[in-house]
């Protein structure tokens, strides 16, 4: 048996998920952690990871090694996505990191192999053949054209729920300003304008990503009063109930948004930034509903390994884990 560890290393938060895999093939998930660290806050003006930020993604790395370390037969893999590639100070980072997390190597991947991580993910566990994948993380977004099941076009965009919130709300993040909705929702859109083949997904729905997208689904599945609200994974809104939740989020004070069941307070802050590309982009391509997902880089990274393992005879090709496949009919 193999324990199969992977740390996404993302702009706002930090996550780890064990997988445990047998030589049948066959693979539980056994562990989930998560810590938000925000580590690209302040990154905006020097383009430099701070010191406050660094200091909280180190102890998450911390915490998590002390979990992984314990598991035998481990195989572990660590990757960072946009706050680590954009920095200026990438190198003495993870050098930091190395020194201070017990040589923890972690590998910077690309926004376009994020986005294929992405895909992977969803297309393995989601019955989507004809979809537009949207992952708004912390400061990147990862943009998928999916046509009969396989990625035909993909981008990642400089732009996610923290620098978004930095750059745009620049009255604050108490009461959200109408000028500064205007103004994001408008970048956004021209941004959405120079992808030169988004228009191929016209209609189509949207496979939404990232806590801020993952968040709008929460508010809405405890609206129903549904008993596990968080368990979202294949939850479907269409583009009336995206604005309505949306409209609740922008038009309430930041306590206000902070007291809204199914948002944790620690996203309150920037929810109204992040969430805005999704919004923005139904709008743009004009679909009618989005599916959500909670499978993205992370599974993405595990389908890949397993296919790996595979193709060199060290499993076999058994069942999956209903953990990561099973979909919500709400």
């Amino acid at each position: 048996m193999e324990n199969f560890a992977v740390i996404d290393l993302g702009s706002n938060s930090c996550r780890m998920t064990v997988t445990t895999i047998d030589e049948t093939g066959r693979f539980t998930r056994s562990k989930m952690d998560k810590e938000f660290v925000r580590l690209s806050e302040g990154m905006e003006q020097t383009g430099m990871l701070q010191e406050l930020p660094i200091q909280r993604t180190i102890a998450a790395l911390q915490g998590f090694q002390a979990t992984y370390s314990q598991l035998p037969n481990l195989t572990l893999k660590a990757i960072a996505t946009a706050a680590v590639r954009n920095a200026k100070n990438q190198a003495a980072f993870l050098a930091r990191v190395a020194q201070e997390v017990d040589g923890l190597k972690i590998e910077v991947i690309a926004g376009t192999e994020e986005a294929h991580y992405d895909f992977l993910g969803v297309i393995n566990t989601l019955p989507v053949t004809n979809c537009v994948v949207m992952d708004t993380g912390g400061a990147s977004c990862e943009l998928i054209l999916v046509q009969n099941g396989r990625a035909q076009n993909l981008v990642s965009l400089p732009f996610g729920s923290v620098n978004l919130t930095e750059t745009f709300l620049a009255h604050g993040t108490d009461t959200i300003a109408a000028v500064d909705i205007f103004r994001l929702s408008t970048a956004i859109q021209r941004l959405f304008n120079g992808i030169w083949w988004l228009h191929r997904g016209q209609n189509l729905p949207i496979v939404a990503l990232g806590g801020s997208n993952r968040t709008l689904a929460k508010i809405r599945r405890k609206q129903k009063q549904v008993a596990d609200f968080e368990d979202i994974h294949g939850f479907r809104m269409n583009v009336s109930e995206v604005d309505d939740v949306y409209a609740e989020i922008i038009e309430r004070n930041l306590a206000e948004r902070k007291a809204m069941p199914g948002l944790s307070k620690a996203r309150a802050d920037i929810i109204a930034a992040g969430s805005t590309p999704l919004v923005t982009i139904m709008r743009y391509l004009d679909s009618g509903r989005v599916i959500f997902s909670e499978n993205g880089v992370r599974e993405g990274i595990l389908y890949e390994h397993l296919a790996d393992l595979r193709r060199q005879g060290v499993v076999g090709d058994q069942q999956e884990d209903v953990s990561l496949i099973k979909h919500t009919s709400d």
